[in-house]
């Protein structure tokens, strides 16, 4: 029977606030020696927040953190790691102009009796390292020219490379080959062999029956239930991470589509440097006149890649079909995307959505400029007026049209991006994350101007990771899982249990 004594990292009541957002709300976690916790929950349920609270990254607004039973406060990374809490992040944090064994010891370096790094020793050192994962390039290999599955294996090296305590791995597998996931579960088993703690985020259910011990599920910030593997079928699980039905969300009108706007036909995109074949593999989706359609899907579904493909963004990796009104069009560039009648709203609104030194006017005009121009010169006059109407529209809070974009909230931001787009009277609209960031109220507002919109006879084609946005919104819902089409649903069958269960992999599994 397990006692408190095997409890190397504890978390209580860990709160933490972003502008806008709450990110977690009271969480408690408990990992012990020898043991791997699966932490669990949709995209956004706060698990990437509370590891990063963990490891250093930065400090919680309130609660506790305990290590071997005392209390400890990180302020960096490094003070983390030093304390005995490692991560291998999702989101690669490797140098790539230094070699793998550089990678692997920054900041750890050998040293000569000069001071200066000791390489043949650093070399030596890392061998060994990558032997152990099965890696085979040279320790002189600059990260640059690995394949991200090997580059992944890197950051686990230097996980190796450690002597921690607890081990934290965020989606581990997400770019490894089944040879180099088989080996990384030879390693967490002598890690847990040795007696390290680890916490593993995974969407990938069928993994957990080989290298899981314990399960805790977040939702909206919260724990909301924690066992063992053997306790918890992958229903229950599924039913924890779903929580509410559409119900408690906010309410759209009941559309009523009319003819096809948008068909998207076998769209496909390669993997390119990711390491992975296919980012999109063979998707179709249809979008009619006065319809929200959702793609909902989990880390490395794909949806970005197909608004993106559907867009013009990956021209030389994409293939497939689009159609606008029936007739077959040739997207290559975005600009194409523009004339044909789509407008994208991206994930990213301040690095791709916006240009943040520029006023709100010149943002609001820069996708309908031909409408300020006067003699090939823009009008500044001719171009309030032609913007106004739209700003206005969406209820922009902002002084005054000169005021800088990077001075407004996240959620006027994202409302001027929305009239951007409105002013050049597209067909269609792809909003990607179109509520990421941005406060309660704002969103529903959002929603608001979606379903006004909607209703006015565009067609809008929206990609989300919140269960709860996606049935509230969406009139149908296309779920996909690791680049493929997996489900869809009309609003009136879609239940958040039947969407993540279509989301996950291995769905013909029905406990772990």
């Amino acid at each position: 029977m397990m006692g408190s004594s095997d409890i190397v990292l504890e978390a209580t009541a860990i709160t933490k606030s972003f502008p806008g957002v709450r990110a977690l709300d009271g969480v408690s976690l408990r990992v012990r020696r020898g043991r791997l916790l699966a932490l669990l929950g949709e995209n956004g349920a706060g698990k990437s927040t509370l590891m990063n609270i963990l490891s250093g990254v930065f400090a919680p607004d309130t609660g506790t953190i305990r290590l071997s039973g005392q209390a400890v406060e990180f302020t960096s990374t490094r003070a983390a790691l030093e304390a005995g809490i490692g991560i291998v992040f999702q989101e690669l944090n490797l140098i790539p102009h230094l070699s793998v064994a550089e990678n692997i010891f920054l900041g750890r370096e050998p040293r000569t009796r000069t001071g200066l790094i000791d390489y043949p020793r650093l070399n030596a050192d890392a061998a060994v390292i990558l032997k152990r994962l099965d890696l085979q390039v040279p320790p002189q290999t600059l990260v640059a020219d690995l394949r991200v599955g090997q580059q992944q294996l890197v950051e686990i090296a230097r996980a190796v490379s450690l002597d921690v305590k607890v081990l934290i791995l965020d989606e581990p597998t997400s770019s490894l080959s089944a040879h180099e996931v088989e080996v990384l579960f030879g390693v967490i088993g002598e890690f847990k062999r040795r007696g390290v703690a680890i916490i593993y985020i995974t969407h990938k259910f069928e993994e957990l029956g080989r290298v899981g011990d314990d399960v805790t599920v977040m939702r909206d910030g919260r724990v909301v239930g924690e066992g063992t593997l053997a306790e918890l079928t992958r229903d229950a699980i599924v039913r924890l991470m779903a929580g509410r039905e559409q119900g408690e969300a906010y309410q759209k009108h009941v559309a009523s589509p009319t003819d096809e706007i948008l068909r998207v036909e076998n769209m496909s995109v390669r993997g390119g440097l990711t390491g992975r074949k296919m980012l999109v593999d063979g998707v179709s989706v249809r979008v009619c006149r006065g319809e929200v359609v959702a793609i909902f899907g989990l880390v490395g579904a794909g949806r970005t890649e197909l608004l993106e493909a559907i867009y013009g963004l990956h021209s030389s990796r994409t293939s497939g079909l689009v159609f606008m009104n029936g007739r077959q069009v040739s997207i290559l560039a975005p600009v194409d995307a523009i004339e044909a009648g789509l407008a994208l709203a991206p994930e990213d609104r301040k690095r791709e959505g916006l240009i943040l030194e520029m006023s709100v006017l010149e943002n609001a005009s820069l996708a309908s400029l031909p409408a300020a121009v006067k003699r090939g010169l823009i009008r500044p006059r001719r171009e309030a007026a032609h913007v106004s109407p739209y700003l206005d529209r969406f209820r922009v809070k902002t002084p005054s049209l000169g005021q800088k974009i990077r001075n407004l909230s996240g959620g006027n931001q994202q409302k001027v991006i929305l009239a951007k787009w409105l002013a050049a009277q597209p067909k269609v609209l792809l909003l990607d994350e179109p509520t990421r960031g941005i406060d309660v109220n704002a969103k529903r507002e959002i929603y608001a101007f979606i379903d006004e919109l909607a209703r006015s006879g565009l067609g809008v084609l929206v990609v989300s990771s919140e269960l709860l946005e996606v049935l509230a919104i969406a009139d149908t819902i296309v779920v996909m899982c690791e680049g493929r089409r997996t489900a869809e649903f009309a609003r009136r069958d879609a239940t958040a249990e039947k969407i993540l269960t279509a989301a996950l992999p291995d769905r013909a599994a029905v406990a772990l």
